[in-house]
């Protein structure tokens, strides 16, 4: 049984088919890519994933067990957390505290347990150096880690991570593709959307393509990459 199966999940806006009978199966321990155009369905399915949305049609399987009608935070107990494109930390609390909430309301931790947690994910992640800064005063970079930590800090079997390479130099690029290969090691199950596609192909096992809303192209990223529709989509793209 995979962890999560997603069958013929579909989502409009007015005439926009923004999800087109979406088919996917991610493995446990999997990392799973997704690309596509702007505007091709990725984030509505993150949405969908996450909670943020319910669909028209489909259903959405965690574990076997049918998530489609849950609320976000039952998913985010059930084992669901997500990052955001646009970093959404609470800028009046601190690093260590913007974590503080993630484990105890995303997992009702007690605090005690909470800040052992906490502590260990951001030596992971790198921010314990500034544990006692306010989050609004991060650099990029670190609020992107400060996204993926306050993820992790709900214990998540599954994280969704959305464009958490954008807008960052080569090389923060290239330590952050370090820090989710670590990550990965840990077993944890990874779906990422990303448009840095070399990012992506550092890291996933497998490639899925979404454009209006449909899924053209799925399997080993290199084929994927190779196939004329997606090399057509992605024309001026390097890989």
């Amino acid at each position: 049984m995979s962890l999560l199966e997603i069958h013929r999940l579909r989502k409009c806006f007015g005439s926009v088919v923004a999800a087109d009978d979406i088919e996917c199966a991610v493995e446990r321990g999997e990392a799973l890519g997704i690309i596509g155009p702007n505007g091709a369905g990725k984030t509505t399915l993150f949405n969908l994933i996450a909670g943020g949305l319910f669909p028209d049609a489909g259903t959405i399987r965690l574990d076997g067990r049918d998530i489609t009608a849950a609320r976000p935070h039952q998913r985010c107990i059930a084992g669901v957390a997500r990052s955001y494109q646009i970093p959404r930390p609470f800028d009046g609390l601190t690093v260590f505290e913007n974590l503080l909430v993630a484990a105890v309301h995303g997992q009702h931790k007690t605090e005690a347990d909470a800040v052992q947690l906490c502590g260990g994910i951001l030596d992971r992640l790198g921010l314990m150096r500034r544990a006692n800064t306010l989050a609004g005063s991060l650099t990029l970079l670190e609020r992107k880690r400060l996204e993926m930590a306050r993820a992790l800090a709900t214990a998540p079997r599954l994280l969704l991570l959305d464009e958490i390479a954008g807008g960052l130099t080569e090389s923060e690029c290239d330590e952050l593709v370090g820090t989710i290969k670590e990550l990965r090691s840990t077993g944890i199950t990874i779906v990422w959307i990303e448009h840095v596609v070399h990012a992506l192909l550092a890291v996933v096992d497998r490639l899925m393509v979404l454009n209006f809303g449909k899924k053209i192209a799925e399997g080993d990223p290199t084929t994927v990459m190779s196939a004329p529709d997606v090399r057509q989509i992605y024309i001026g793209i390097e890989a």
